[in-house]
């Protein structure tokens, strides 16, 4: 049976109030209000509304928790020890162009370390969760990563950058060799997802750089608690802050980042 604690059931809660008027505003795409953020990085009146639902719930349920969200920015809580990460619709430009991949997420930090995360397609209804050692579910169905031991057999996900973002060069060159010795890559437009993707074994790895915390928050704990490894892109653990990320399982993990090191061995810049 599905573990679902207390915190866990707040999250979730949330997170579907927050997603029924997005699943209607998804329907009606030619009534949204629609602003420009910067290049290629818009925002919506639903991401904006869906952010305020969902720090509301989760307020009224933990108050003095702090909150870190992609549209409000840092809230500092009384309670120093726990925050809230945020991303209202990941994978806004697939929702703006009626592409149904794309997700809340929420990601619960304690003491510096991500322990829960829930991510929520409102349109599939797919519903990602895990806790800090109570393993990974889709539903309420168990999740493992995918058991594959060699690169050739594998597929992988991976983040792009678009219009005036910086690293179109080494993202091109990444892809390419990841592309020669792979089953492929995959890019549709939403971290979180691909991150829990890869913890249910439909990707076998990811890789992204140029990401934001709220992104990859909530995927970090799913992962690792599907029984995967993450690490940022220089195989360390600075994830949250240092906007780059991998993950796959034991052993395509240290291999793809072997790989992906070596496309640009002696370059400094993006």
């Amino acid at each position: 049976m599905a573990y679902t604690s207390p915190t866990l059931n707040v999250i979730i809660a949330a997170a579907r109030k927050a997603a029924r008027p997005l699943v209607r505003d998804f329907g009606e795409l030619e009534n949204l209000q629609i602003s420009m953020k910067g290049p290629g990085d818009f925002v919506t009146s639903a991401d904006k509304r869906t952010e305020r639902i969902l720090i509301e719930e989760l307020s009224k349920v933990r108050p003095g928790y702090g909150f870190l969200a992609e549209e409000g920015g840092t809230a500092e809580g009384k309670d120093k020890s726990h925050r809230f990460i945020i991303d209202p619709i990941d994978g806004t430009t697939n929702f703006m162009h009626g592409v149904p991949h794309f997700a809340i997420s929420i990601g619960l930090e304690r003491e510096g370390q991500m322990v829960a995360g829930v991510i929520y397609n409102p349109i599939t209804d797919d519903l990602y969760y895990a806790e800090k050692g109570h393993g990974a579910y889709l539903n309420n169905k168990r999740l493992r990563v995918a058991g594959r031991k060699e690169l050739a057999p594998s597929l992988f996900a991976v983040g792009l950058p678009f219009l005036a973002r910086q690293g179109h060069e080494r993202a091109l060159a990444e892809a390419a060799a990841v592309m020669k010795i792979s089953s492929g890559i995959r890019r549709i437009g939403a971290a979180s997802l691909d991150m829990a993707y890869v913890a249910g074994g439909r990707f076998d790895g990811f890789w992204e750089r140029g990401l934001k915390p709220w992104d990859v928050a909530a995927g970090i704990v799913l992962v690792r608690e599907a029984g995967g490894m993450v690490s940022d892109l220089n195989g360390g653990t600075d994830m949250l802050a240092g906007g780059t990320i991998l993950c796959a399982n034991e052993y395509l993990q240290p291999q793809l980042l072997k790989l992906l090191k070596a496309t640009w061995p002696d370059k400094t810049s993006d």
